[in-house]
């Protein structure tokens, strides 16, 4: 099945050196997923094509307005779509959520801009609302570019190698363990002698202990939950 991502944008121009190579790129051609980037400013019904007003009761900045979104949801949204609104006020995209919209028909993404979106969308129009971290950005546009490979990479026959998928970090709820390949010594620095070895038991507990070792080290939080 080829799952449909839209994408509500007032920068088109800044998904394509993206969407245009490797993985993703990859992905379009086998026809695993369909991409298509819109100018949100398509929907304007303003002369000169605006977007964006003075919020009411005073402020600084602009606030990107409901009319032009409600209409690109309108023609664009079916009845299984998760329209996905990129803010810092969303919950944290986490591997759980990517794997969950990996399974999704369609996908829309809003991204916002300037000082906000009129609270109307995220209260009326949105199903779900997504933050990549607790750090502001100028734009959704950089976080919707990490959404869509987060996702895009789970869909089944993108990657060469779908067992990795397993093995990487956040997967089981561990930090991936070290990896390494040749040359088995550069500089006096060696590879771990058992991954020499050829035996895959013993391989595979070195991993598991590393794996663990390493989010004990790096991310506690993942052990504690």
């Amino acid at each position: 099945m080829e799952i449909e991502i839209d994408v509500l944008t007032i920068f088109p121009e800044m998904f394509g050196p993206i969407l245009n190579a490797s993985m993703l790129e990859i992905a379009q051609k086998k026809h695993l997923v369909k991409i298509k980037v819109h100018n949100l400013r398509k929907w304007s019904k303003d002369k000169h094509r605006k977007v964006d007003d003075r919020p009411f009761g005073g402020g600084p900045g602009m606030v990107m307005n409901i009319g032009p979104i409600f209409d690109a949801l309108e023609e664009l949204r079916r009845n299984d779509s998760r329209i996905i609104l990129l803010s810092p006020q969303g919950r944290r995209l986490e591997q759980i959520h990517a794997k969950e919209f990996s399974k999704a028909g369609h996908l829309i993404l809003v991204c916002g801009h300037y000082e906000g979106i009129d609270e109307r969308v995220r209260e009326n129009l949105v199903t779900d609302e997504i933050s990549i971290g607790d750090y502001i950005l100028t734009c959704g546009e950089l976080p919707a570019m990490v959404l869509i490979d987060t996702v895009v990479r789970l869909i089944p026959g993108v990657l060469g190698d779908e067992g990795s998928l397993s093995e990487e970090s956040f997967t089981a709820g561990l930090l991936e363990y070290p990896q390494y390949t040749r040359p088995a010594d550069f500089k006096g620095w060696k590879v771990p002698a058992v991954l020499l070895t050829g035996d895959h038991k013993k391989i595979e507990a070195w991993r598991r202990k590393e794996a663990i070792k390493r989010t004990r080290e790096k991310r506690p939080d993942l052990l504690s939950g």
